[in-house]
């Protein structure tokens, strides 16, 4: 399973999803989406806007949890 760090990565900024949303110009829904790990696909905008703006990597928004 694909986990997102989006959660930890903005309360470590203390910023909500609103804001966060604003500031990289996208649909709140679909960032809220990405926060709580509900996705089903990720588009690639949303993924690089998210990078850009917290200046990450894919691989440290994103996390392979492996199933036990």
């Amino acid at each position: 399973m694909i986990r997102s760090n989006l959660k930890e990565m903005l309360d470590n900024r203390k910023m909500s999803i609103r804001e966060f949303s604003k500031r990289i110009d996208y649909r709140f829904e679909s960032v809220r989406q990405l926060y709580n790990s509900e996705n089903k696909r990720i588009p690639v905008d949303l993924l690089e806007k998210a990078c850009v703006e917290l200046n990450c990597e894919v691989g440290e928004l994103l996390t392979l949890q492996k199933n036990k």
